[in-house]
């Protein structure tokens, strides 16, 4: 503003003039150029020109952003965390990816080491979404076939590690995958989501999706991103290890196996294996027409318990019980609750609500096919006998034969690689050798038995997929199979349809605590293997979980 300017703009006269303006000729004190903003002051603010002295030992107030009065660049607190974090847990390579993505997924973000320098072929290094995107695609594969939400996050954080991105977050439910990386405290962070919309059993595409994720977690071990998309189709184009027909054949041999351990003999292992294919053959067909699973499972439901019911009319000297029995093995959905029971024990409580919704819609599915053929049995005058579980022989070499035999078609119908299926049915072997000891040797109750068995399992599991740096499903769900609770729901369900409701109820708690200790067993077992038993040469680094909550 100019001089001339001014003096247009003063006052022409004293009635013009504000009582508190500043007379003629005094001179405006000095002010301190202040910001748009409002330059009006507290009434508690100190008056300019007085100075109140302050202790020695007192610290000035500040803003949360100012620097501390002691901070040195060159001589950093151990107060202050550093940008890349402080590295206070050391841990080896010599240790399985799985266990070393675990402690970091357990750890708070400001405690996570920082990431070891990864191969790249140049300096840029690969654009951010697209290693978010090979993420997602190879969580995907894994929820879809049945792996854990623990260990489908520890896979995605190892994947966007191998390719130095540290500040990721993976979050895994039961259909949606998202996952967010941050480059810096100050730019803004990049979020990507995936669906998972079918889901298939494929553990041969599972085992290969752990190789991969091995592969880029290994520091001497250079991919590129070209590299790794290519062998993630080629796991997708891949066909199963084992045709249809193979499929169908496994279904009956393991409900005829299935009734061999319940006290069934030839004839009855003749029968539970024609209805097992029978129901086998009409699920395909329902899923050919696009029916949900739901109505899958009480189709192929109906022709074992038919089969029972049509040889107990025809007075054949057998056990119908078994019959039923060994063809509710072949559709008992172990793995959802093993998997389900496992995601709630350790945290994830949306994906484990899910997934046990998701047993139990199966599980109703199973009871509305096999009561509606006892119904209409037991009218037409079928005498269905619910004691006849008292009468299990006891026969240890058939038995245990059998349950080798039930967890080798179990392993084939999870379409597992052939290197696989030997140990799985040594290790179904292991699990009825067991429970049968405890149960019929020592009289130990059923439930008891069931967990001590399933531990066994989940800890022969967990080791054997530790020193191959492999997934642990193939070799604990098949072998749970001898475990599963089959002539407990057949009972149960005989009872109803009989109107014997407590009876019923009796029988179908005890199914339902015979498959909880089945799935706490197996991750008690794992999570034993992996507490006690390292690698030769790895360090002591805890695995870090939640503390209690005492309540609150």
């Amino acid at each position: 503003m100019t001089e001339p300017d001014a003096e247009d703009r003063k006052p022409q006269s004293d009635e013009a003039r504000s009582a508190f303006s500043q007379p003629a000729g005094v001179m405006p004190p000095v002010t301190v150029a202040v910001d748009d903003e409002s330059s009006t002051t507290s009434e508690f603010a100190l008056p300019k020109g007085l100075d109140v002295p302050q202790p020695s030992g007192a610290e000035s107030e500040g803003s949360a952003f100012t620097t501390p009065r002691t901070y040195s660049a060159k001589h950093a607190p151990p107060a202050f965390t550093p940008a890349t974090g402080i590295p206070v847990v050391s841990l080896t390579k010599d240790a399985p990816w799985q266990d070393r993505m675990r402690t970091m997924l357990r750890m708070p973000v400001a405690e996570r080491p920082a990431p070891e320098p990864v191969h790249k072929e140049d300096d840029s290094g690969p654009a951010v979404p697209r290693v978010l995107d090979l993420t997602l695609r190879i969580g995907e594969l894994l929820l879809a076939g049945g792996e854990g939400a623990e260990d489908v996050e520890a896979a995605m954080f190892a994947v966007c590690r191998s390719y130095g991105l540290d500040r990721c977050e993976p979050n895994v439910t039961f259909t949606l995958l998202s996952i967010s990386h941050q480059p810096s405290l100050v730019e803004d962070p990049v979020t990507a989501s995936r669906t998972v919309r079918r889901r298939g059993t494929d553990y041969t595409r599972l085992a290969a999706v752990f190789r991969l994720v091995d592969d880029l977690s290994d520091p001497d071990t250079a991919i590129s991103l070209e590299e790794a998309y290519r062998r993630l189709a080629e796991f997708r184009r891949n066909r199963h290890p084992y045709p249809g027909w193979v499929l169908t054949a496994s279904t009956g041999l393991l409900a005829g196996a299935a009734s061999i351990l319940v006290g069934g003999d030839a004839i009855v292992f003749v029968a539970a294996a024609l209805g097992a294919m029978l129901g086998d053959r009409l699920a395909w067909l329902c899923a050919g027409r696009g029916l949900p699973e739901f109505y899958q499972f009480t189709v192929a439901a109906m022709p074992p318990a038919a089969m029972g019911v049509a040889l107990t009319l025809a007075d054949v000297d057998v056990k119908a019980s078994a019959v039923i029995t060994g063809g509710l093995f072949a559709l008992l959905p172990g793995r959802a609750l093993v998997a389900g029971v496992q995601d709630g024990l350790t945290g994830f409580y949306i994906t484990a609500s899910a997934r046990l919704l998701e047993v139990m819609y199966f599980f109703v599915g199973i009871v509305v096919g096999v009561l509606l053929v006892l119904y209409f049995g037991v009218k037409l005058g079928a005498q269905l006998n619910p004691d006849a579980a008292l009468g299990i022989s006891e026969r240890p070499v058939l038995q245990i034969a059998a349950s080798m035999l039930l967890s080798l078609t179990f392993a084939v119908l999870l379409q597992q690689e052939r290197s696989t299926v030997l140990a799985v049915t040594l290790n179904g072997g292991v699990a009825w050798s067991v429970y049968g000891a405890m149960h019929y040797a020592g009289d130990i109750s059923p439930v008891a038995s069931t967990a001590v068995a399933a531990g066994l399992v989940g800890l022969f599991g967990q080791l054997l997929s530790r020193f191959r740096f492999a997934s642990a499903l193939p070799y604990t769900t098949a072998a749970i199979g001898p475990l599963l609770p089959g002539s407990a729901t057949y009972f149960g369900l005989l009872a109803f349809a009989q109107n014997e409701v407590d009876d019923g109820l009796v029988s179908l708690t005890k199914a339902a605590a015979l498959a909880m200790a089945i799935a706490i067993g197996v991750n008690l077992g794992s999570e034993i293997s992996r507490l006690f038993l390292r690698i030769p040469g790895a360090s002591a680094a805890g695995r870090r979980a939640a503390k209690r909550t005492r309540g609150f």
